[in-house]
């Protein structure tokens, strides 16, 4: 079967043909037919082999992708939550089960949590074997492609609710790639006064704008203290930083009112100076969210359900696996929210 799989360290992804060691899926295990699966931030970084992704080295050649959607094909011994012929998304995180976290009900805690398609093999290949607790029935109501979504909307849920947004809250939010569009749509959803900015952003802008996003604003065409001005009548109560790009957290902590909480999302690939005397005397919290909580994947379901339509224009490109290497550049491309593949060449893109 084919497969995207990171061979070696370095950058760089191969489109290869592989196959399944033994005669099926182990105990606990679960084969799944994909027929979704979107790239994701994390496999960007481990494409382009960022410093933080060295962990993987011992674990190649490995198959890339953890948002993907499928239908079950084969269940191991000991699998009961599914059967063949259910319709799964996946939610990656496997958790040890051992450490002080797991142990005191905190799985989101766990300091041994392993992800799929960055520690074990993921879905970007035309079948993928997990373990069955990472596997979740999908609704009637939820095709492959929104499905596929699922995953990415549950880290935007917890960046969310790690920011404690609530109704009447003025929220900022840096960034309008998936995630911090994502970020943006659940907190609107809750009933926040929302801002969305982006730099030299204007193609996923107006993505957010088709999703219904009330405000946003380009830095390049305009200063983000006069966008403040304008939509909150001054600073704001939360921010939610998902750009990645250290010199967004000093210009989000400006933005963030005395005892605001400024979350920060984004992945980054280098270490960033902070005003710890400003942050100190305005007492605000600095909080970092990173992956996804069982009950933030349910309610990312729930919306999916609910608010599929618009979340549906989050996707902009599909394309076959087999022009796997052409997906991950139109993905890097700034133009492009989320690139998704599929086994078979059902080609060609949705706008």
């Amino acid at each position: 079967m084919l497969a995207l799989r990171k061979t070696r360290a370095g950058t760089g992804v191969s489109l290869v043909s592989t196959s399944f060691c033994g005669p099926g899926p182990g105990r606990g295990e679960v084969e799944v037919a994909v027929q979704a699966a979107g790239i994701c931030g994390s496999d960007l970084h481990a494409v382009a082999w960022d410093p933080s992704y060295g962990f993987m080295e011992p674990l190649l050649p490995l198959t890339l992708g953890h948002e993907f959607a499928g239908t079950v094909t084969a269940t191991g011994e000991g699998v009961s939550r599914v059967v063949t012929g259910d319709r799964v998304v996946c939610s990656p995180t496997l958790t040890c089960g051992r450490c002080e976290g797991c142990r005191q009900g905190r799985p989101s805690a766990c300091e041994a949590r392993q992800i799929v398609g960055l520690h074990r093999d993921g879905g970007f290949a035309e079948r993928v074997r997990v373990p069955e607790s990472v596997l979740h029935r999908l609704p009637a109501a939820i095709g492959f492609e929104r499905a596929a979504l699922a995953e990415p909307l549950s880290i935007a849920v917890n960046a969310v609710n790690v920011a404690e947004v609530a109704a009447g809250d003025r929220v900022l939010v840096l960034g309008p790639g998936p995630i911090g569009l994502a970020c943006a749509f659940v907190a609107q959803e809750r009933g926040a006064k929302v801002l969305l900015a982006g730099l030299r952003d204007a193609a996923r802008l107006r993505i957010a704008r088709e999703m219904g996003i009330e405000a946003v604003v380009d830095l390049a065409e305009r200063p983000l203290d006069a966008a403040l001005q304008t939509g909150f009548g001054g600073r704001c109560d939360r921010v939610i930083e998902a750009t990645g790009v250290a010199a967004s957290v000093g210009q989000g902590l400006q933005a963030l009112r005395p005892e605001g909480i400024f979350v920060a999302a984004g992945i980054h690939a280098a270490p960033c100076d902070l005003d710890l005397s400003r942050l100190v005397r305005e007492k605000k919290q600095l909080r970092g969210a990173h992956d996804t909580t069982p009950a933030a994947f349910a309610e990312a379901i729930s919306l999916l359900e609910r608010r599929g339509d618009a979340l549906a224009h989050l996707i902009t490109h599909t394309l076959p696996l087999s022009r796997g290497e052409e997906a991950f550049a139109l993905a890097r491309d700034g133009a492009a929210m989320k690139v998704l593949l599929h086994p078979e060449p059902l080609g060609g893109q949705t706008t």
